[in-house]
């Protein structure tokens, strides 16, 4: 299988896809229309040559790919809102333009900090925390690796909880419609989404096992800056300093996973590969859903955008929402 420069996320009914020069993203109005959306796109690290190293890439991807994230979820989020605004409006006579509104940037933005800051407060801080107060001993990997595991069963527990939502179901459907829309690309099969229906939904570069990845990586690269620490002075570092080196090689943790998970892509057939991945495609049995013909429909007129493929019965949206 060819290792394809594609890739994606679920948004509020539809799905956006990524290529090497265009994100498109797909979304169902209530009418059954499909609204497609496409923007050009040079990734940072295609841009500066230093932003192209390995590891500082990954890192660099991982905030870009994040906001490009943001930005599209606010835009399908916009046309749902405004598609309600159109049902009440026409129960009341009234008129309303037919263009989304444009968001805020400055309270997209502080919502956007806000729910990180609470993110890394929940995930990072709070299992360093549990870790110290229950009594698990300092020493580096021991500590590590009960923080660790305490990292990852809250993050699955908070998953599986938000599995059980409707609202979440039918994003982890559209998730699934976009694995099954990517894979049917690689293989490279009809982009049609009744062939698309044909393969998994469990691929494996989804952002579900870079999660993963990074949790158990972060264990390692952890141990070792905290085992530096101690010799350098000779004691364990505190809850708050071990908070603040960790948190400050988080860049490094997320580059040295995201070549990681590059390198699994390109070496999926491999068994070690094939082994060491398996953990992250189970975690998919809960970030994805078997998803309908209807939303791999919307997944393939995203791809098809992504890749420039014309579409000529689907409409599209000339507003714009990357940067």
């Amino acid at each position: 299988m060819p290792n394809l420069d594609v890739g994606g996320q679920a948004v509020i009914e539809g799905v956006m896809m990524r290529s090497k020069d265009k994100i498109a993203t797909a979304v169902r109005k209530p009418d059954g229309e499909i609204l497609v959306k496409t923007d050009p796109f040079i990734s940072w690290t295609k841009r500066k040559i230093i932003l192209g190293l390995p590891i500082i890439r990954g890192a660099v991807s991982f905030v870009e790919m994040l906001i490009v994230g943001i930005k599209t979820l606010n835009y399908s989020a916009d046309i749902a809102i405004k598609e309600l605004e159109k049902e009440e409006a026409a129960k009341k006579g009234e008129d309303i333009n037919d263009k989304p509104k444009k968001s805020n940037n400055l309270m997209l933005g502080l919502s956007a900090l806000f729910a990180m800051s609470i993110g890394i407060f929940i995930f990072f801080f709070v299992p360093l925390a549990i870790s110290q107060f229950v009594g698990v001993d300092k020493e580096a990997l021991g500590f590590n690796l009960v923080a660790g595991a305490i990292r990852l069963t809250m993050f699955l527990i908070y998953v599986w909880i938000l599995s059980f939502f409707s609202d979440f179901k039918r994003i982890f459907q559209y998730h699934g419609a976009e694995h099954k829309s990517i894979y049917c690309y690689e293989m490279n099969d009809e982009l049609l989404p009744e062939r698309a229906t044909l393969h998994t939904r469990f691929h494996p570069r989804c952002g579900t096992s870079f999660i993963l990845i990074v949790a158990l990586f972060a264990i390692a690269i952890y141990a070792i800056s905290d085992t530096l620490y101690a010799l350098y002075t000779g004691a364990a570092p505190t809850l708050l300093t071990r908070f603040g080196i960790h948190f400050s090689l988080l860049p490094f943790v997320a580059g040295g996973s995201y070549e990681i998970l590059k390198l699994s892509g390109k070496t999926r057939d491999n068994k070690i590969t094939k082994f060491l991945i398996q953990p992250g495609l189970w975690l998919q049995k809960i970030t994805t859903q078997e998803p309908t013909l209807e939303q791999i429909e919307v997944g393939m007129a995203a791809l098809k955008a992504a890749l420039g493929i014309d579409q000529k019965d689907i409409p599209t949206d000339k507003s714009s929402v990357s940067s």
